[in-house]
């Protein structure tokens, strides 16, 4: 089989086949172009955007939920509708004792503030918070660091800051790290800067300083604005939501069926919702893609069927000299997958040129919507291995149809 595929004669006749109407030769690869022009661009479409999507949410704990206080919709225990629902650090503390499959709870707080720094000033969200939430909201810092347990057990006033609040209260390539800004008159100390592109789950985040600070300066006691929970990765976050709220509707005496007690909103159930959609899409692109393979390869078998028609005195005359039907076979075969072959790296050039082009066009800056849309090796190498069994499978159907001609009837043709 090797001597035959390398054989000048064997390659010689394909293209003096292919070169006979080479219009049609054409026309039978567009399809097979399109199918694997169609599956490339798809896949890699669907792997830019999950490239963004985990880009968005890489540093954050996707399997959490988000809870915070409302007001009551049902009397209970004395107390009437409309009560206003106030959580305090001990609820927290009771959730994460008390809910199995937790594995961190971050009390926060939250207010808006003026700071100033000389004669530049600005209003921001800031927020007081727990060194724990840079592990399951990860920060990324451009310079120094952000709040450790000395500055929670110290009560220290120190600052976390955007680049934002950066850029509004200092100049540029100005040293911010060791400087002191007021917040609402107080003086903080800046121990670190952090990106504006980090995405924020909550009110407005421009700004973190120690939850104990913050529970001081705004006289907030153990109370606190809402609480972050973590599920450990084998529990269901879900299940974690409702069951922390049916024990803060008991630690809080709020009827059980009490909806509206709590707002909650679960990351881990809208993540799921777009990696199922992304899961469905690539499936849906490995079908639609295969399928018009197919139908493309199909189109290869009918033009070969026809040029077999066509080739019909040409094939008894070769009979006659003593060629077997194998080698008949074999050659019709070779067509087959040569012409799928050749459509096929065609449509995987095609393909790479269109991902680089939807990454120049919408792969670029922070917010970029797709992000390297590519496909692996591996990909290319399955798509091809389709490829090559579905030509030598419709090159069946023309290969046994030129045998199954007598010699004798054939150079009778016309």
């Amino acid at each position: 089989m090797f001597k035959f595929l390398t054989d000048r004669d064997t390659w010689q006749e394909v293209f003096d086949s292919l070169s006979k109407n080479k219009l049609r030769s054409i026309l039978t690869m567009v399809g097979v172009w399109w199918g694997i022009l169609l599956l490339i661009g798809l896949l890699g479409s669907a792997r830019g955007l999950e490239n963004a999507f985990n880009r968005l949410f890489g540093d954050f704990a996707t399997n959490s939920v988000f809870i915070w206080g409302q007001s009551t919709s049902k009397p209970f225990k004395g107390f009437q509708e409309g009560k206003q629902v106030q959580l305090t650090l001990t609820d927290a503390k009771k959730v994460e004792e008390n809910i199995e499959g937790i594995e961190f709870v971050v009390p926060r707080n939250q207010s808006q503030a003026t700071v100033v720094r000389n004669f530049l000033s600005g209003t921001f969200g800031i927020n007081g918070d727990y060194p724990l939430l840079d592990k399951v909201q990860k920060k990324k810092l451009i310079h120094g660091r952000f709040i450790n347990q000395n500055d929670i057990d110290d009560n220290k006033k120190v600052a976390v800051i955007s680049e934002n609040v950066y850029k509004q209260l200092f100049e540029k390539d100005e040293q911010a790290i060791g400087e002191l800004i007021q917040i609402n008159g107080m003086n903080f100390q800046v121990i670190g800067i952090f990106e504006d592109g980090n995405i924020n789950m909550g009110p407005s985040s421009d700004m973190h300083i120690p939850f104990t600070t913050f529970q001081q300066i705004y006289n907030r006691g153990d109370r606190i604005g809402w609480m972050m929970i973590t599920g450990k990765p084998d529990y269901d976050i879900k299940q974690i939501e409702e069951d922390a709220k049916l024990l803060l509707k008991n630690l809080n005496r709020i009827h059980p069926k009490d909806n509206r007690a709590f707002g909650s909103f679960n990351l881990g159930n809208e993540f799921a919702k777009m990696t199922g959609f992304l899961t469905g899409m690539q499936f849906l692109t490995w079908f639609v893609g295969i399928a018009t393979l197919i139908a493309g390869v199909f189109a290869i078998g009918n033009i070969l069927l026809i040029t077999v028609k066509e080739r019909t005195k040409e094939i008894g005359v070769r009979r006659a000299l003593g060629a077997t039907p194998f080698e008949i076979k074999r050659q019709i075969l070779v067509e087959a997958v040569f012409i799928t072959l050749l459509a096929g790296f065609m449509g995987i050039i095609s393909g790479g040129w269109i991902l680089i082009l939807l990454d120049w066009a919408f792969g670029q800056g922070e917010d970029a919507a797709i992000v390297n849309a590519s496909v692996s090796i591996a990909v290319v190498f399955i798509a091809l291995i389709i490829l090559v069994v579905l030509g030598t499978l419709i090159g069946l159907i023309p290969a046994f149809k030129a045998t199954s001609i007598k010699p004798i009837e054939a150079l009778r043709e016309e």
